[in-house]
């Protein structure tokens, strides 16, 4: 039997300044937090899109 060494991590994308997301999120203490620039199919145009917690 093979030994399995990688673990993959999903990770969950929201945009930071979207019209859907009404509430505010603060930041939880963790500071490598992943952040990419990416098309919102809601806004319709590049946001910064920030990790989150599930």
């Amino acid at each position: 039997m093979a030994k399995s060494k990688d673990v993959q991590v999903t990770i969950i994308l929201e945009s930071s300044s979207c019209v859907r997301n009404s509430v505010i999120k603060e930041s939880t203490g963790i500071s490598n937090r992943l952040e990419l620039k990416k098309f919102c199919p809601y806004c319709y145009k590049y946001t910064i899109h920030r990790e989150i917690k599930k």
